[in-house]
């Protein structure tokens, strides 16, 4: 007899990630039913019964349309039983607004972390774009929150062709990039960027590099210029084939033909985010974690 504690409840756009994490940690996997109402508003249920510590896995991109629906989840999985409630977002969205920058801003990363914490006991994610904050134990204590991506990398990148260099965008990058490097025997280099505005970005490499072969890797692509302009200096410096790798493929209206246009042979994407570039995995990153989580 099914476990069921062990298992997963699903919402349906984020099913594929969702079957691959139940295949991976060996639970069960269960969908979540969503009905809209005429005027928009959401009904959600999740199928009984769901064990004293449930699992609710949802992507949060497009985040205004899902935050709520996961709320109601977690609410949906108390009354039906469950004690502990660990929410499993491949991508966290809202954690770039993490200060002020301009008189009567919102800080949402606090806003939405808040109130996530309020609806779950425990949170997972998968490298979410923090700056100023190390962790997310300020909101979810006692618990591992945030899961690196450089496994995955690493693992990926064990397979592709030698020689190659790996190539952050910005100094920022560093720290990630040099592991993922490390890990992965490869050379590596970070550029220096500088944002003049939410598409037009400059970017200086610190010399050429000593292969022929270079992917860029990034944390979020959306508008591409970051990517297109990283892989525009690459081929001035003499390299000859350029690929791109990031975690969370948002990508927005344009991206993808604008980062070709720059000359990027092969575009690759996590599954945190559902999208045709999508080609690492990250199942097992989770389910290392949910060893450690479930009892």
């Amino acid at each position: 007899m099914l476990d069921v504690v062990r298992r997963l409840h699903c919402f349906a756009d984020s099913e594929v990630f969702g079957r691959r994490l139940s295949r991976r940690a060996r639970i069960g996997c269960a969908q979540v039913r969503i009905h809209r109402f005429p005027d928009g508003e959401s009904s959600v249920r999740v199928r009984s019964p769901v064990g004293k510590h449930a699992l609710l896995v949802r992507s949060l991109h497009d985040p205004n349309a899902k935050l709520v629906e996961v709320a109601l989840g977690a609410d949906a999985l108390r009354r039906a039983g469950a004690d502990r409630v660990t929410l499993i977002a491949p991508y966290l969205p809202y954690m770039r607004q993490d200060a002020v920058f301009r008189v009567g801003e919102a800080i949402s990363q606090r806003v939405v972390c808040r109130w996530l914490a309020s609806e779950f006991d425990a949170l997972l994610t998968l490298e979410p774009h923090l700056h100023r904050l190390e962790s997310l134990r300020e909101f979810f204590p006692g618990t591992r929150s945030v899961l690196p991506s450089a496994p995955v990398f690493i693992d990926w990148l064990r397979r592709a062709p030698r020689p190659l260099v790996l190539v952050g965008p910005d100094e920022e990058s560093e720290p990630w990039v040099r592991a993922i490097a490390r890990g992965a025997d490869c050379e590596w280099m970070v550029g220096r960027k500088h944002r003049r505005g939410d598409r037009s970005v400059s970017i200086e490499l610190p010399h050429a590099p000593d292969a022929d072969h270079a992917i860029i890797v990034d944390d979020i692509a959306s508008s591409g210029v970051t990517l297109a302009e990283a892989a525009r200096q690459l081929f001035r410096a003499g390299v000859r084939i350029v690929d791109a790798a990031v975690v969370h493929a948002i990508f927005a209206p344009g991206a993808i033909d604008r980062i070709h246009e720059s000359g990027v042979r092969e575009i690759s994407s996590c599954d945190t985010i559902p999208h045709p570039t999508n080609r690492l995995h990250t199942a097992m990153v989770f389910a290392d974690s949910l060893a450690q989580e479930l009892p």
